[in-house]
């Protein structure tokens, strides 16, 4: 599957009309595999709230717009922030598994692609602030 602007319009649009603000384009066949690969399109005010991921680190790679990204503490404060736009030669940031973060979006039309361990669990409610 080719990646192209034409793509990312069509998952940027169908996350516009999304209530989350945001839409995810899955390259993995199932949430067993072993990998998780997907586009996530996330437009400016969808909510993604304080999380980590206790079984896997996660790489994000941004193809266009700009985001900010945040790493907390155990108790929820931010402790360091990344911004990423690759006008500026930042074009991704890989998070460390357990590593407590949030995002914000900072321009419409923003998508990354997404790669994590799978398979896909759910976050659980202590892995969620």
């Amino acid at each position: 599957m080719l990646i192209n602007t034409s793509l990312l319009d069509s998952i940027s649009e169908q996350a516009r009309n999304n209530e989350r603000l945001r839409m995810n384009f899955n390259f993995h066949t199932s949430p067993e595999s072993k990998s998780q690969r997907l586009l996530n399109a996330i437009e400016i005010g969808s909510v993604i709230p304080i999380h980590r991921h206790t079984h896997t680190a996660e790489t994000y790679i941004l193809l266009r717009g700009i985001l900010r990204v945040f790493f907390h503490n155990e108790g929820g404060e931010v402790i360091e922030t990344f911004d990423l736009d690759p006008l500026k030669g930042n074009y991704g940031i890989d998070i460390p598994q357990g590593q407590w973060h949030s995002l914000e979006i900072i321009s419409p039309d923003t998508v990354i692609f997404e790669v994590k361990d799978g398979p896909y669990l759910a976050l659980s409610g202590n892995d969620v602030r």
